[in-house]
């Protein structure tokens, strides 16, 4: 069997590299000096760059302008952007506009994804729920005005925690019918009935408090096929491993470099068997964090392509679940490690590391922590017993 990525999914893993190198980690004040959110808006000039890099519309269609790429393409460029904490929406404004390629309309698709595509219009994702604990799709509830599919849909419910609403021009939002049914819901962030109420995230970045009064929607811009939040959910979570890998990765090398040239009793501290052993825990859980993304990302890319299932798998939800595991414990105990073997110069706030320790425990709770997934796949695994 081959392992390899193809020609055109490292294509996207080197042009993100040339774009993202030039971004800082400590390139906005410090979280921990802040009161406020570090920055008002996304970073414009980086996600300007990226647009011009073809790397928002990677995978959209060539015929709105994209590269027709797959969720793996899309992991290992958001494992760069990981590393260096790059402020920009490319996961959720590439996983909505997939999601409106995916199930929406044609109407809908002319009307976002070219533009989508080359970043002049930024979507982002509702994804947390009414208090980051309940089903997103429960927060928010949707009826049909008129008679037959083609009636107008008025939503009301409130999102907390959204990402990059300020900064974004449209915001995907999961909401159910009342009857069973969720659907998605595209609505413009200056949309009457919309308010948005400022919150701060663990790293600093600006959230929004979406709250939806009486919010009236053509059909044309909801998407009602069933399954469409739980692919897109997967597609975010399986997105949110990979910028954990990344940020993983670059903090092990971090604490590489610190104990190589940090001395102790006139020897490195990187020569003592107790660091190493440490180093070397952190190593091998970021190489599982790498495995079982691209597990995940792979049945993700191929789930619905027509292959038949292996008999006896668990669904695509699994590997998910697994991967979500090992991205949120994993991360917590590389930057954990890393605050310990830095010492005092660790918590320095002219010095990344704290920036990364932040970042790190918004990924492991982003889309729910391990405990949440480990009993997600327990109802997997009583419900589809492996032969």
């Amino acid at each position: 069997m081959d392992f390899t990525f193809t020609e055109e999914q490292q294509a996207a893993a080197e042009a993100a590299k040339a774009v993202f190198s030039s971004a800082p980690p400590d390139g906005v004040p410090s979280p921990a000096l802040t009161p406020g959110a570090v920055a008002d808006d996304l970073d414009r000039r980086l996600w300007d760059k990226a647009a011009d890099a073809d790397l928002v519309g990677l995978l959209l269609d060539p015929r709105y302008g994209g590269a027709g790429l797959d969720p793996i393409a899309l992991c290992l460029v958001l494992r760069e952007a990981g590393r260096v904490l790059a402020r920009v929406p490319l996961l959720e404004s590439t996983a909505a506009a997939l999601a409106v390629q995916r199930y929406g309309g044609e109407e809908l698709r002319a009307a976002v994804l070219p533009a989508a595509g080359r970043g002049e219009l930024v979507l982002t994702v509702a994804p947390h729920g009414r208090t980051g604990h309940d089903a997103a799709e429960l927060a928010v509830q949707a009826r049909q005005d008129g008679d037959g599919d083609g009636g107008a849909w008025v939503l009301e419910g409130t999102q907390t925690a959204v990402p990059w609403a300020h900064s974004a021009d449209r915001v995907l939002v999961p909401a159910h019918t009342g009857a069973g049914r969720t659907l998605l819901a595209l609505v413009p962030r200056d949309h009457p009935g919309v308010t948005l109420a400022p919150q701060i995230s663990t790293s600093g970045e600006r959230l929004a408090e979406i709250r939806l009064d009486a919010v009236r929607l053509d059909s044309a811009a909801v998407l009602t096929t069933d399954g469409a939040w739980e692919w897109l959910r997967d597609l975010l979570t399986c997105g949110t491993c990979a910028l954990a890998l990344g940020l993983g990765e670059a903090v092990l090398a971090l604490t590489s470099s610190y104990t190589s040239k940090r001395e102790q009793f006139g020897f490195p501290l990187a020569t003592f068997q107790a660091v190493a052993v440490q180093a070397a825990d952190r190593y091998i859980d970021l190489r599982a964090m790498e495995a079982t993304l691209w597990q995940a990302a792979w049945r993700l890319a191929t789930d619905g392509a027509g292959a038949p299932a292996a008999p006896g798998a668990l669904p695509v939800a699994g590997d998910i679940a697994v991967a979500k595991i090992w991205a949120a414990e994993g991360v917590r105990r590389v930057v954990q490690t890393a605050q310990h073997l830095h010492g005092g110069f660790g918590a320095a706030t002219d010095y990344p590391l704290h920036r990364y320790h932040a970042w790190a425990k918004q990924l492991e709770l982003s889309l729910g922590p391990a405990a949440a997934h480990e009993e997600a796949l327990g109802d997997l695994l009583a419900a589809h017993p492996l032969g």
